[in-house]
């Protein structure tokens, strides 16, 4: 079976070859191309590739995408290898517009990681450059549109195409924010405060200003000298010893000396100005993304909360950052194998009919408000609300013998306060967030990455409950409510759901050679929390050693069915490494400038009365549901 599903595999990544090469001719043979520049209300003149069909038999909406990572290739004759969203909006028949952000590539001006949106027209953000460009676009190619305009983009582009929707131009009808960022303080860089360690290779990207247009990568990255990421980062040391190489890059001056969340990052979240939208809106995301969970999620519910008369819809499937937009045949994220062409069938049943609708007055799509994947029974959802109003609730509590009960399976489920686990955290040895030890530019796979590893180690907590006796779905919203204690002064909370497969589970093709399903604990959600914020991500506070304290934070959202005979597992510890950064343990102002003597031992507790609920909760977005004191 494992040799006929690899030959499958083979096959589909040929097919997908074959795909792309005629797709590169279709491209050639049916579009033209021009290079322009843009100018904006301030004067800065912003580059774009516009392909325009060949066929002028009638008019065309526009697709624009927005991008920081350059609309290459340059050149008038120089075409790309495939246009737009998908091979079928491509075939449709669009104007595609690619446009390099100020300060990046062929672009004027001055770069800006997240923008801020201004409230005055008299000044430049992200959503007044989409309203210039889209202005001249209109006028400049005249009768060859239909006036309507639509807008994607995936991970920093699906913030420009979000920041694009706010003060929107009338003839923007359609936007699909992909994978976007919302706020970096709860993605890409930081989660709840903590900062992600795994990004580090990313900064010569966003930190350094271009000295004018240019078609080529002025930036240079940092060379670690190893492959091993945990041995790199521990050689490192505390994070201040970055400075040695990126003393002049100004991301990282910026995120150092801001490492709560103070109004630098405040403005920069895109959340508070989702109001007023109405054009359609359709928001996707991947459950496994490691870049961009929290983004995709809280844009969906805060234009919902905001927009009530909106067309707004949500999609998540089982890929990881971007998978959707990509097609290999099959579709897995590390050892897990989903099933094969669920990236056509987005492409086609979903996305197509959504811009085609939108933009072109195609079919009414039969598109619920949200569509999506059950990550357990790897199979399709569609809701009518998000979550859902009548899902299941379930609290699940820690007994001893590292035991998990869930309040719907059992009677005598209400936490049990005489209970207490402890655990050593020495962030000189902090656990590892993967076994595999390459230095990458982001963390990918490791969101479906088998447990069994943490689970072996004293300083994590494991909870898991008897198998199950029957399919039992989690759908909604996780929050951790934990009473926690430290014999230090601050400490970080990492908490996992994991779904604990079964002796008999059938192996899987995309399996690392080392591993076995049997038993396989799958990652399906984790988060981590710095406590210091418990009360506010603006004024951090010490704990106080050996008080039990309460700390609460959202885990993002799930759906995912646990099968029969498997079991349900929660861990938790306090390091998570080079995934984020070490906590000292001991508080400090400012982690960014910590010393070696800082890092301390700590005994970690956690009493009971601790619980991880799931289902409707109503949670706000964690920048708007803990303002500052």
């Amino acid at each position: 079976m494992i040799k006929y599903l690899s030959f499958i595999l083979l096959f589909s990544v040929t097919l997908a070859g074959y795909a792309q090469n005629a797709d590169s001719i279709y491209v050639r043979e049916n579009y033209e191309k021009r290079e322009v520049t843009i100018p904006m209300r301030d004067g800065v003149k912003l580059f774009a590739n516009v392909y325009l069909p060949k066929d002028q038999s009638k008019q065309y909406p526009i697709l624009l995408k927005r991008t920081p990572y350059s609309v290459r290739p340059y050149g008038a004759d120089q075409y790309p290898n495939s246009l737009g969203p998908s091979p079928y909006l491509m075939r449709d028949g669009y104007i595609f517009v690619y446009e390099d952000v100020r300060g990046r590539y062929r672009s004027e001006g001055q770069y800006d990681n997240m923008r801020p949106n201004r409230d005055s027209e008299d000044e430049i953000d992200e959503s007044s450059d989409t309203f210039d460009t889209i202005e001249w676009l209109l006028k400049e190619l005249g009768d060859r549109t239909n006036g309507k305009v639509g807008q994607w983009g995936i991970s920093y582009p699906g913030f420009y195409t979000i920041a694009g929707a706010v003060d929107a131009h009338p003839a923007l009808k359609a936007s699909s924010p992909q994978a976007p960022i919302s706020d970096f303080f709860f993605d890409d860089f930081h989660h709840h405060g903590a900062f992600l360690q795994s990004y580090w290779m990313t900064f010569p990207v966003f930190g350094v200003q271009h000295k004018g247009p240019t078609d080529t990568t002025w930036y240079q990255m940092a060379a670690p000298g190893t492959t091993d990421a945990y041995q790199f980062h521990k050689e490192l040391g505390p994070l201040k010893n970055s400075q040695q190489y990126y003393a002049d890059n100004f991301f990282w001056q910026q995120v150092t000396e801001h490492p709560n969340y103070d109004a630098f990052w405040q403005e920069r979240s895109i959340l508070p100005h989702l109001n007023d939208i109405d054009h359609a809106i359709m928001t996707v995301g991947g459950w496994f993304d490691a870049e961009d969970l929290y983004g995709p999620l809280n844009i969906y519910k805060t234009v919902e909360r905001n927009n009530p008369g909106t067309f707004n819809m949500l999609v998540m499937g089982p890929w990881s950052h971007g998978d959707w937009a990509r097609e290999r045949g099959f579709q897995a994220v590390g050892n897990i194998y989903f099933g094969d062409s669920i990236s056509t069938f987005y492409q086609k049943e979903i996305e197509y009919p959504f811009f085609t609708h939108f933009l072109k007055d195609g079919f009414a799509p039969q598109l619920p408000d949200a569509y999506l994947y059950d990550t357990g029974l790897k199979e399709w959802k569609k809701f009518d609300t998000w979550p859902p109003a009548d899902a299941p609730r379930y609290t699940f509590t820690f007994k001893a013998g590292e035991a998990l009960q869930a309040d719907a399976l059992v009677v005598d489920g209400e936490p049990d306060d005489s209970q207490v686990f402890e655990y050593t955290s020495d962030p000189n040895h902090p656990v590892p967030f993967t076994e595999d030890i390459k230095v990458t530019f982001t963390p990918r796979k490791f969101m479906t990455d088998d447990q069994r590893f943490a689970s072996r180690r004293p300083d994590v907590l494991t909870f898991e409950t008897e198998p199950l006796e029957e399919d039992l779905t989690l759908m909604g919203e996780i929050m951790a409510k934990l009473k926690v204690s430290t014999s230090g002064t601050d400490a970080d909370w990492v908490v996992k759901l994991i779904d604990v497969l079964p002796a008999d589970a059938e192996q899987s093709p995309t399996m690392q050679d080392h591993l076995r399903m049997a038993g396989y604990q799958m990652m399906v959600r984790s988060e981590v929390f710095r406590g210091r914020f418990r009360n506010s991500y603006e004024t951090p506070e010490p704990f106080e050693a050996d008080r039990i304290t309460e700390v609460e934070f959202p885990l993002q959202d799930v759906l995912h069915t646990f099968k029969k005979g498997h079991k349900i597992m929660i861990q938790i510890h306090s390091t998570w490494f080079p995934y984020i950064d070490r906590n000292p343990q001991k508080y400090v102002d400012n982690i960014f400038e910590a010393e070696a003597e800082d890092f301390q031992t700590a005994t970690m507790r956690v009493h009971g009365g601790s619980v991880i609920e799931v289902g409707k909760l109503d949670m706000q977005p964690a920048s708007v549901q803990l303002p500052s004191k």
